[in-house]
């Protein structure tokens, strides 16, 4: 017969474990949350009963042990301790020895709080919510008091994880690269707006691979730019095939001076909202389904058909507008001469687009930050909270293998 449990067995064990457990709490008409709950009461034992094992291996005999007298070192009481937990405060009885030399690991010392108390310390902060909202959701939640300093200390801690994350190796080629640049506050004597630098890469594995974060000084942003590129080439990018990005003055330079191959592409998302802000409301949605044609046209040339055409409509009302796609054109035309499977990537901008909606929402409550670290901090745990495994990675899209080859077929070689 073998030793090994049944799985369904122990399922349905624990399952009537469960139901015994909550009948006997209605019957002594206990609570299944609060103070003097089910939950803190198991918590309760389950943590006194783990610090008891603890204690039972450092002194190398069980409790009322004959072996233990004599043995130089014995159980000396408890002390009573608060900690705070997921289910909120509980109160548990720590054992102490004689010797003063008991260690315990489950609740070390001085450890007020479970590490799960942490975790959703950082998730509420990567959700938007600030020192003050979270104090407030503990204390209305849990009726625990966690001051907005414990809360600060506890998002501290992710301050050396963010400075390894930031260097960790990248991949050796990525088929895309984004750049883009969200702006926050910080207050540096007065309050003022500092850029800080994004780079989302996909992968050949189809996933989108948050590079790192960037803190700006407020100078020229293709210089810039320029440093962070090599930063990503030094952490071992070799080969970008195309690189989206906004409009600024000097950034394709930048791009091929890092990755001379690199195919500069003009955001299609950046270039049509940038259309919007010169033209009427009213306008909208008349001026995008006339420019769905010029940006899905099969070529240049039907390109600049369909433009000269939107140009005739739009021009003499919006002149700025034709001026401004006259200026991204040659950054605007070169997906046009890939395979669609390649346009769907590089116009499917809604992972993008949701990365930046969640940095803005995370900046938008907390207003201006008294550090560009501060900033940097915040905007690394909306990324964290991306990616529960930490690495900022998430699947790109499911229809990846059909792109991946046409990457490979477009840039015969450099796909590996």
């Amino acid at each position: 017969m073998s030793d090994t449990m049944d799985p369904m067995a122990t399922d349905v064990d624990q399952q009537e474990l469960a139901q015994q457990l909550l009948a006997q709490a209605r019957e002594q008409g206990i609570d299944l949350v609060g103070p003097d709950g089910l939950l803190n009461r198991l918590t309760k034992n389950v943590l006194e009963t783990a610090l008891e094992a603890e204690m039972d291996e450092h002194l190398g005999y069980e409790k009322h042990e004959v072996s233990g007298r004599g043995s130089g070192n014995s159980r000396n009481g408890t002390r009573t301790k608060t900690v705070l937990t997921e289910i909120g405060p509980v109160e548990i009885d720590v054992p102490r020895d004689t010797g003063s030399t008991f260690d315990p690991q489950i609740v070390k010392k001085r450890q007020r709080r479970l590490t799960g108390v942490d975790e959703i310390v950082l998730s509420l902060s990567a959700k938007g919510l600030t020192t003050g909202e979270i104090a407030a959701h503990f204390a209305e939640v849990f009726g625990a008091r966690v001051s907005k300093d414990t809360i600060s200390r506890i998002t501290e801690k992710v301050i050396g994880e963010m400075t390894e994350w930031q260097n960790r190796p990248l991949d050796r080629v990525y088929p895309v690269l984004f750049i883009d640049a969200i702006h926050v506050k910080v207050r540096d004597g007065q309050v003022t707006n500092r850029p800080v630098y994004v780079a989302i890469g996909v992968s050949v594995n189809g996933e989108r691979d948050i590079l790192g974060l960037w803190a700006g000084d407020g100078g020229e942003g293709a210089k810039f730019w320029l440093s962070v590129l090599t930063e990503i080439k030094n952490r071992g990018v070799e080969d970008v095939c195309i690189t989206v990005c906004d409009g600024l003055k000097g950034l394709p330079e930048a791009i091929t001076t890092v990755w001379s191959l690199a195919v500069v592409q003009t955001c299609i998302v950046h270039l049509i909202r940038n259309t919007f802000r010169y033209a009427a409301r009213q306008y909208w949605d008349e001026m995008s389904r006339d420019l769905r044609p010029v940006y899905t046209a099969p070529s240049e040339a039907a390109a600049k058909e369909r433009f000269v055409e939107f140009s005739t409509k739009w021009g003499r009302q919006y002149p700025a507008i034709t001026r401004l796609w006259e200026n991204a054109w040659s950054e605007f035309v070169p997906f046009l001469d890939y395979d669609v499977e390649i346009r769907r990537v590089i116009c499917s901008t809604n992972a993008i687009e949701s990365v930046n909606a969640r940095y803005r929402r995370a900046v938008r409550a907390r207003g201006h930050f008294p550090t560009d670290q501060a900033a940097l901090k915040c905007l690394y745990l909306a990324t964290r909270a991306l990616d529960p495994t930490g690495k900022g990675r998430a699947r790109w899209a499911t229809r990846w293998k059909p792109a991946l080859n046409a990457f490979a077929i477009s840039f015969d070689g450099r796909i590996n």
